[in-house]
Order: C-alpha cells, then structure tokens, then sequence
C-alpha cells in the first residue's frame, strides 16, 4: 500500500496541533504532510488579509485537492473537526486511498441534538454579523468543550496558539441550512475507499453521535471507533499514543 498521508487541521489551529500524528507516522515510515489551510499559517497573532473573513470550507477544500494531486500516490486523508469534512470531501473526488477522520464536524442535514451543540452555535449569534469578518473563539468557550482532558497550563499554551478563523466558515458550519453552496455537504456515495472515524467520548464541542452517524453513511465502508476517556483534541491528551496506534493498524489492514 502507499505510506503518504496527509493531515489537515482544524478550525482556528495549524499544522502544529498534529505534530505528535506527525512524529508518529513518521517514526513507522509514512511520509507525512501538514499543510495550513488557506490563511492558517504564520504567526497566529497577524492579521489576516481582508478575503480571510469571506474564506471558504469550499476554498480549503479546493486547496487541499491541488495539493494532493500533486503527490505521487493518492494519499492516507486524516482531518480534524472541519478538516475532517475537507478530507472526505477531497476524497468523494478520488483522490484519496483511505480516510481517518478524527472528531469530524457535522456534514449537511445534520442537526444538532445537544445543549452543548446548540450553546456553541449560539456563541457565534451572540457575534451579531460574524461571518462577514474573521472571528476568534474564547478561552471560557474552548476550554471546557474542547480542551476538556487537558490539563490547564496545556490548555492556555495551546489557547496562544490558536488564530482566528473564517466568520464564513463558522457560518457554512454552524447554519448549513441558510448556506446556499451547501459548503459542508458529503458526497458520502463518491468516496470509494475505506473511511475510519474515531470520536471521543467526551468531546463537548462534537458529539461522538455525530461520528457514528458519519460511519454509518459509508455501509461496509465505514469503521467506528469510540476513544474512551477522551475529548475534542485527543492527539494531545494523554493516551494519544494508543489512539494513532489504533489507527495505523487500522489503515495497514484496510488500505
């Protein structure tokens, strides 16, 4: 099988929140790419240029398949939260030999069920007019729905790291059913290799459901897996080592 695999961060983040899958991949002779989405790389602290604020789901994806076409092989996809819908959207265009999604966000028709869900989305409405502009995500929202398993000096040294993020982003994701492009729709039948989503259990910010709903739209495709113990960024947690164990094994018996 190919040993490329590319790994696409998520929302306000960068390359640098997967380096612990990089080492690791490495360390078992993948090839290993991070590239930034659009707009996601450099200084977290800079501003960002004026398209920024009108940047697309759309437009990460489309990044993403430049660069994988440019690869040798048709790569291993993982993405996270947001990433992890770029990733299956990069691979309903073939171009991808296997996909390990990690806490994925909801893909199109997908309503929120929780209180949690629900108190984030409203966080952004409380904005006003967010998605004209680029938005930034507070310490009081992130820590306890996404940093939960972290302990709290972790959790402010990530925090630093964080930048802003598309208002359009946070907009195609939070309210789907307003977005005339239909940003975060899957073409779940165009994705035609294995597809491997990993959850944690006590992720607020993504409900592990959610992830099983997706693995259930691949039938024989698709593979679950329910990360006990742990949240939203479980390639920090500790324990993260068991779950990039969990799926490189998976992808060296199924790609």
């Amino acid at each position: 099988m190919g040993q490329t695999i590319v790994l696409i961060h998520g929302a306000f983040a960068g390359p640098w929140c997967l380096d612990t899958y990089k080492g690791f991949f490495e360390a078992r002779g993948w090839t290993v790419h991070a590239p930034a989405l659009r707009y996601h790389d450099g200084d977290p602290k800079a501003e960002r240029p004026p398209a920024f604020a009108d940047t697309s789901i759309m437009d990460y994806t489309k990044d993403i398949a430049a660069f994988v076409r440019d690869l040798d092989e048709a790569p291993v996809l993982l993405g996270h939260a947001v990433g992890g819908l770029v990733a299956q959207q990069v691979a309903a265009m073939g171009l991808a030999s296997g996909v390990v999604l990690i806490n994925p966000n909801s893909a199109w028709g997908m309503l929120p069920e929780t209180d949690d869900e629900r108190a984030v989305a409203r966080s952004f409405m409380e904005q006003g007019p967010f998605w004209k502009a680029p938005v930034h995500v507070a310490f009081d929202l992130i820590a306890p729905f996404a940093f939960n398993k972290l302990d709290e000096a972790t959790q402010h040294a990530v925090f630093d790291r964080l930048g802003p993020e598309s208002g359009r982003v946070m907009f195609e994701m939070f309210f789907w059913m307003f977005d005339d492009h239909r940003a975060v729709a899957v073409d779940f039948d165009k994705v035609t290799c294995p597809v491997l989503v990993v959850s944690g259990e006590e992720d607020r910010a993504v409900r592990h459901a959610v992830g099983q709903e997706i693995a259930q739209k691949y039938g024989a495709k698709g593979s679950f897996h329910l990360a006990k113990g742990h949240a939203h960024y479980l390639f920090m947690e500790p324990g993260w080592e068991q779950i990039a164990g969990f799926c490189a094994d998976w992808l060296e018996e199924r790609v």
